[in-house]
């Protein structure tokens, strides 16, 4: 683990009152691709996110959205719509692949930290082809791989801070080599708390039978950011049984809509608030492929499902009766 901390990052300020808030992410309208026919197009999903009566959005996928400054500005302003957080994907196990990751990087960063946004949550590659299924490289990293992955980690936290001033958030998911909860507490003990919160995805978690709450209550101080999601229990059952990849267990409702999975919000909402946790809370409900007028009655009920949860500290937005979030 780094030990050279001579720049301090960016760390959610610690004040003892829970600040929680709430947003959305183009994944819940069915968004995995900069460009792909089945999707939404961007204008769609901008206007629906904002007459949802959610205030933050994610940017997606690099491309989605406009990646022109002042156009995408103009676009946010217009629907009263903020940026948390960017997305990139990372592989810093293999051999020479800071150069491809940075360059990734580099873009999603600028505009993230141009539109306002305090995040750029990094996901591991997937160790399996998205659309074949087939095992692309082990599932398991050597000893090697997996301290050049976390010392990676470590320097793109420290690079992301120096140079864009934002802080980076480290999502565990499905089919990658940080997915199971040993695998997240190991990764947890092999990286930088300085430079390398978590992004508790509570759906991928979940995927793998894990425990959210324990991670809350165990490492508070690593959870710098959230994705709220749900799997069904049943659907995951066979997907573990089966070894079926991650595409098809999307496509088969693996992920759902609250409060109809696991886990469950209130103990999570309440544990944060215990730990006085300020954090964003990005609402992201995997569709991909979906009917384009499947998502926003999804988010509509998704975001009075969160208001009706009563925790002072949850800020959603605005409520979706009034005017503005009608418009």
């Amino acid at each position: 683990m780094s030990t050279d901390s001579q720049v301090a990052p960016a760390q959610p300020q610690r004040t003892g009152r829970s600040r929680i808030r709430i947003g959305s992410a183009p994944d819940s309208w069915g968004v995995w691709f900069p460009d792909d026919p089945q999707q939404v197009p961007w204008q769609r999903f901008l206007d629906e996110v904002s007459a949802c009566g959610y205030e933050w959005i994610e940017l997606g996928p690099y491309g989605y959205l406009p990646t022109d400054r002042a156009r995408l500005a103009d676009e946010l302003g217009a629907r009263g719509l903020r940026v948390s957080g960017g997305t990139v994907f990372e592989h810093l196990h293999r051999p020479d692949s800071w150069d491809d990751v940075w360059a990734q990087v580099r873009g999603v960063a600028a505009l993230t930290a141009a539109m306002g946004g305090t995040h750029v949550v990094v996901i591991p590659d997937t160790f399996r082809d998205q659309k074949t299924g087939a095992d692309i490289e082990s599932r398991h990293l050597s000893l090697e791989a997996w301290r050049a992955k976390t010392t990676g980690v470590d320097r793109l936290g420290r690079a992301v801070r120096e140079e864009y001033g934002l802080s980076i958030a480290f999502h565990p998911h499905a089919e990658t080599h940080v997915g199971h909860q040993s695998d997240i507490e190991r990764f947890l003990a092999d990286t930088d708390p300085a430079y390398v919160p978590l992004c508790l995805d509570t759906g991928h978690v979940s995927y793998y039978r894990g425990d959210n709450l324990d991670l809350i209550r165990r490492y508070p101080e690593r959870i710098g950011y959230l994705h709220l999601k749900q799997v069904d229990p049943v659907v995951i059952d066979e997907v573990l049984e089966k070894d079926i990849v991650w595409p098809e267990a999307v496509r088969r409702g693996a992920m759902t809509e609250p409060p109809n999975g696991v886990p469950a919000y209130p103990p999570l909402f309440e544990a944060l608030e215990e730990r006085g946790l300020d954090v964003f809370a990005i609402v992201e409900h995997d569709l991909y492929p979906c009917d384009p007028d499947v998502p926003l009655p999804i988010a509509r009920r998704t975001h009075r499902y969160l208001g009706s949860c009563g925790f002072p500290s949850l800020e959603i937005g605005r409520p979706t009766g009034s005017r503005e979030a009608q418009a």
